[in-house]
This record gives C-alpha cells, sequence and structure tokens, in this order.
C-alpha cells in the first residue's frame, strides 16, 4: 500500500481511519526502512481489535453516555502513541455529531433534482437551523469536555489535533462554533483541519461559502483533505473533475500546510495523476 503511494511521487502518506492492527507491523518496517514518511493520522488509527472497516465516529466526542466517551479517549490515545511512532506531526479529529433527524440526504437529493429553491427544501433548512440552535449546545459541551481530556496528552507528545469540518449538518462543529472551540481551547496543539470536499458539499447546498469559511480560520489552520465534489454531494472525485474553486483557494494554502489527497478507491491512477497535476498546476508545487 505505502509502496504504491510512493510510486506515484508522494514521499509523505496519511495513515487514515481504515488501518486495521494487523497492517501497523508492515507499516512500522516501511516507514524504519525509510520507504515512506507519515504526515498525519486520521482518527481512529489504528481501528479497534476487531473492527476491519474504515470507522472514523465508531467512538463520538459527543457521546451522551460516559462510557463510549471513555473509549473516545481510550482510542484516540491509542491513535497518539502510533502517531510519535511514526513522527506524525497532526492526528485529524471527527469532533461529534448531534442527535437529530438525517437532513443532508433530503436536502442534497432535492438540490439534485433542481428543486433548491422550493418550498419544501427552504422548510427543511429553516428546520435545520431550529433544531441545531434548540440541541446543538449539549453535545458540542460534551465535545469540549473530551478535547480537554486528551489535550495535556497531545501538547506532551507534540501533536497537533486537526479538527476537521463536516460534510453533515448534523455534526459538530457547525462551522460557526469553530471559532469558539478555539477560543475556549487556546492551546496551539488545537489546530483547523480543512476537507475541501466536506466545505464544497455545505456552500453546494446553501449553508456556508466555503471561500469564506476558510478565510475565518486561516491563522489556525493545519492541513487540507482535498477531493472534489461533483455537484451535488458526490465527494472524492479527482481535483478539477468536480465543482470546487482550488484556485479560489489558493489565497489559504501554505507551504507549511498538509495537502492530502482523500480519493475514492475506485479512481484509476490516470485520473489520480490529473488531480494531483490540477492542484499543482492551482496551489504550487509545495
Amino acid at each position: 500500500m505505502l509502496r504504491e503511494i510512493r510510486e506515484l511521487g508522494f514521499e509523505y502518506a496519511e495513515l487514515s481511519h481504515g488501518i486495521r492492527i494487523s497492517l501497523v507491523p508492515g507499516i512500522l518496517d516501511a516507514v524504519d526502512a525509510g520507504e515512506i514518511k507519515i504526515s498525519s493520522l486520521h482518527n481512529f488509527c489504528p481501528l479497534p481489535l476487531g473492527v476491519n472497516h474504515a470507522a472514523p465516529n465508531l467512538y463520538e466526542f459527543s457521546d451522551e453516555r460516559p462510557r463510549q466517551r471513555e473509549l473516545t479517549v481510550k482510542h484516540t490515545l491509542k491513535t497518539f502513541e502510533l502517531a510519535e511512532r511514526v513522527k506524525a506531526a497532526v492526528v485529524v479529529l471527527h469532533l461529534g455529531s448531534i442527535e437529530m433527524k438525517d437532513y443532508t440526504d433530503k436536502l442534497s437529493d432535492l438540490v439534485e433534482r433542481g428543486e433548491k429553491k422550493s418550498p419544501k427544501y427552504e422548510k427543511l433548512c429553516a428546520e435545520v437551523s431550529k433544531t441545531l440552535d434548540a440541541k446543538k449546545e449539549k453535545f458540542f459541551e460534551r465535545t469540549k469536555q473530551t478535547l480537554r481530556q486528551i489535550l495535556p496528552e497531545a501538547e506532551k507528545r507534540g501533536l497537533k489535533l486537526g479538527c476537521e469540518n463536516r460534510q453533515a449538518l448534523e455534526e459538530i462543529p457547525v462551522e460557526s462554533d469553530f471559532q469558539f472551540l478555539f477560543r475556549e481551547l487556546s492551546s496551539p496543539a488545537m489546530c483547523y483541519w480543512h476537507d475541501c470536499g466536506h466545505a464544497q458539499i455545505k456552500e453546494n447546498l446553501g449553508f456556508i461559502h466555503h471561500v469564506l469559511h476558510l478565510e475565518s480560520l486561516r491563522d489556525r489552520l493545519a492541513g487540507f483533505h482535498v477531493h472534489d465534489v461533483q455537484f451535488p454531494a458526490r465527494d472524492h472525485a479527482a481535483p478539477g473533475t468536480g465543482t470546487i474553486d482550488f484556485l479560489a483557494l489558493k489565497p489559504f494554502v501554505k507551504p507549511e500546510h498538509i495537502k492530502v489527497f482523500e480519493l475514492s478507491p475506485s479512481l484509476p491512477v490516470e485520473a489520480v495523476k490529473c488531480g494531483i497535476a490540477h492542484i499543482k498546476a492551482a496551489w504550487g508545487k509545495e
């Protein structure tokens, strides 16, 4: 796996939330042999014993059940251990969700059918806003409490925590709450991780302005998940084949930021190479 990534021209790879424990010895051998370097890990990595599929939301920072939050902390700390072992700089985190109806898929379906300006769409958007305002606070508070438990360990190990923006309206933080999060947890270890595809989906649904959102968090930015979105919500496409204006994001992209291509495994190698070339043309080679 890592050799294939290297042969595509990458010096670094991110270890994602689909890494089974059985893969870890081979990964460590590849890293120790200098075949690849690791830029970042995506929680939970490695997966808990017995879990054999990608499961970034297996446990949630916002869960109302104390035992589930304990497991969130336990397995996040295991991710920290592996991150330190492979000398990764950042651990990317999903921060939880709100117990509410799934509005994201319903709204995506309406947009795809050309009904974004319909009364039904407007009614659902109003419902989303009302439900978020009524429910999000207690879930967001639990997320912050859980983060406070793991933050000292991240600081001790010299790791940055990349708090990722999410594509689902039901997930937290809501875009407007990132500033509150970084104000309350002001540690330099707390960073923003920008997923280009997720932000574009929210823009396509009419909830944020992609460029302005990224600009608002540029001072806390640690890195990117880079992929495109085929309208309105099919993500993990090769850059240049969807709706994202990567050139418009360029002013906020710095050489020190980590850029991780997060592409569908179904993409042929040639499409991957074209996507990489598209980003280099838009952002430069660093």
